[in-house]
């Protein structure tokens, strides 16, 4: 078998095996790395949720995500519900800054806006928004609040990565004001991730470029 057709299959294994995933209606397509994922799902969360699974995939360089979602036909949520039920969540969840993040819907598609601290209050949002039903797609527009001191972010991030046991040789960090850019090797999805967590802890990164190539 080769080498694209074990990944394909190997990612329909993982699919089938992600107990939040209906991969009945889910088309995959690999080629050097590079997997594709077709078809539609029910909810957002559920898309967000497969292309998690696949990044858990050995191999897996690349994902193309074009899952559709549709709705039931049984689910009638208007988009003045969805910002009120999205507002609610948000007013609920502890490390959402109140009041910091507004909602706007269009057609089931939530952009979310505002500024808060830190970069998981950001991610906060997406997750509170993305399970909810009538959600088609999620934008997160929500900006960092810029901290005076920058000076510090590139030394800060190395120690960090060194801390987590990263080899420092094979990840390159540079800083300009609070946006940082992170490039070379790294040998999984989760390893990016984390660097890419890495970058965002350290105080006064407002935005991060993660072009860690996965080899």
């Amino acid at each position: 078998m080769s080498d694209d057709k074990q990944l394909k299959q190997t990612v329909l294994d993982e699919l089938k095996w992600e107990p939040s995933v209906n991969s009945a209606h889910i088309g995959v397509t690999a080629k050097d790395g590079v997997v594709t994922l077709m078809g539609h799902v029910e909810n957002y969360w559920e898309k967000s949720a497969a292309e998690k699974a696949v990044r858990r995939v050995k191999d897996v360089k690349a994902v193309a995500e074009e899952l559709e979602v549709r709705l039931p036909f049984s689910v009638k949520h208007g988009d003045e519900e969805i910002a009120s039920s999205a507002v609610n969540r948000l007013k609920w969840d502890g490390s959402v800054p109140k009041d910091a993040v507004k909602v706007s819907v269009e057609k089931g598609w939530v952009t979310l806006t505002g500024e808060v601290d830190w970069h998981y209050q950001q991610d906060a949002a997406t997750d509170d928004v993305r399970g909810l039903w009538g959600v088609v797609g999620v934008s997160n527009q929500i900006t960092i609040k810029p901290k005076p001191d920058t000076s510090k972010i590139r030394e800060n991030i190395l120690v960090a990565l060194d801390r987590s046991w990263f080899d420092p040789a094979t990840i390159n960090v540079s800083a300009q004001g609070g946006k940082v850019t992170l490039t070379g090797k790294v040998e999984s999805w989760y390893e990016r991730d984390e660097a890419g967590s890495a970058a965002w802890a350290a105080p006064g990164t407002t935005s991060v470029v993660n072009n860690l190539a996965i080899v």
